[in-house]
């Protein structure tokens, strides 16, 4: 047992987190389920990873620019819409349903989740 704890410490910890948790919402990484509140919630791929950013910074304010480079893979003008699109679909899935919301909007910075 002191081995396998030992080979435990050694691995990076961003291998050995499998489930992301924010408040009721819970994201597993292997079995790429998603449910909030017990509730099972379809994302497409990419919802997936921005959803996954946002709840590996959950609590943090996340920017337009840093999404665009996280979840897309690139640089392009700010000022397009793919991201609002992204986290207005992403918001009707993961808050819609629900009585309160986790995915926040700070104005003239970028997104908050909920931690």
């Amino acid at each position: 047992a002191a081995r396998v704890e030992a080979l435990g410490r050694r691995l990076p910890v961003e291998q050995q987190v499998t489930v992301l948790k924010a408040g009721d919402l819970e994201m597993n990484l292997l079995t790429r389920k998603v449910t909030r509140a017990g509730q099972k919630i379809d994302l497409q791929p990419r919802e997936f990873r921005l959803l996954e950013y946002l709840m590996r910074h959950a609590g943090q304010v996340v920017t337009r620019t840093m999404l665009l480079e996280k979840v897309w893979d690139y640089n392009f003008d700010p000022q397009t819409n793919v991201i609002d699109v992204h986290i207005s679909r992403l918001r009707a899935k993961i808050d819609k349903e629900f009585e309160e919301p986790l995915l926040h909007t700070v104005r003239g910075a970028g997104y908050r989740l909920q931690g």
